[in-house]
């Protein structure tokens, strides 16, 4: 990754030195599931990491652990290019659950250690047992850092009033053009805080909102102007600079999309240099308008 290329920073911690990941990184949801052929999902995250996405999110939900099989695999004899996260079940995560969680992710993902490991959702487990496990995990190497996933504002001060929660890396949750509902109340609190977001789905992947979104005339238009495709618009959108300003190389937002195909792979990687002046933010807002309340979290 270039001095130049958009990245988000992760603190320093007690026992880690800051690092910059790039502001958009691979997603695996529905990889290991034989909706496509093994070798090409191990391809695309193999041709995302040439391609400078480092960042590889996956969880032992996914295909109930096939899509952390096909990570393992793609990172054969080159663990070392990528920074790994992963995610542990909420009724895991108690102190001895997580602990066997995370053995059974390093084991299908061939490591033995991953770089973030996140709490998928809230759950009814006390957070003091899940950041204890967590705490238990890096101090025997076996997590760099931890994080959370599917926290609203209130379960982020909760986490924050725990201890230990001070810790907390990044918060994964649903965001893209037609939700932005963490723009009101989360997305502040967080940046406050200097804790970075993690966006999942950051191309609708879910639901019928995807093609709503990719075939939305302001979508079609914006991106045909600026000879983009309508999902680089998306991206580009989702990582755009902080309070929308330029020549800032600094994000406090990573998407993660999720690619198979080599085409698709390499548009994501050149999202990372579209930068999107104020005429297309203007007119994106126009269509999608920022939420002037709190809304529920989205998640899918």
């Amino acid at each position: 990754m270039t001095q130049s290329t958009p990245h988000v920073s992760l603190a320093a911690t007690a026992h880690e030195p800051p690092i910059a990941l790039p502001a958009i990184g691979q997603g695996t949801w529905y990889m290991g599931e034989g909706l496509s052929p093994r070798r090409d999902e191990v391809r695309a995250l193999q041709q995302g990491l040439e391609l400078g996405l480092t960042l590889i999110d996956t969880a032992e939900m996914y295909g109930d652990g096939g899509a952390e099989e096909i990570v393992g695999e793609a990172l054969t004899g080159r663990r070392d290019e990528a920074f790994v996260v992963s995610k542990v079940y909420p009724w895991n995560a108690g102190r001895d659950g997580v602990i066997a969680a995370c053995e059974r992710s390093l084991a299908r993902l061939k490591t033995d250690h991953l770089d973030l490991y996140l709490l998928h959702w809230p759950g009814d487990i006390p957070l003091e047992d899940t950041l204890d496990a967590f705490e238990r995990l890096r101090e025997s190497g076996k997590i760099r850092r931890f994080g959370v996933s599917n926290f609203d504002v209130e379960e982020m001060e909760a986490l924050e009033a725990t201890p230990g929660g001070d810790q907390c890396a990044v918060n994964q949750v649903l965001y893209h053009l037609g939700s932005r509902g963490i723009e009101h109340a989360l997305l502040p609190w967080q940046r406050e805080r200097a804790i970075p977001t993690m966006a999942y789905c950051p191309l609708a992947q879910a639901g019928a909102l995807r093609g709503e979104l990719l075939n939305h005339p302001t979508v079609l238009e914006v991106a045909n102007d600026l000879g983009i495709t309508p999902s680089q618009l998306l991206l580009a959108w989702a990582i755009r600079p902080i309070d929308g300003r330029r020549g800032d190389d600094y994000r406090d937002v990573i998407a993660i999309p999720k690619a198979v195909q080599s085409a698709h792979v390499a548009q994501n990687a050149e999202a990372l240099g579209i930068k999107l002046d104020d005429d297309a933010l203007k007119r994106l807002d126009a269509a999608f308008p920022a939420p002037t309340r709190k809304t529920s979290l989205d998640i899918v």
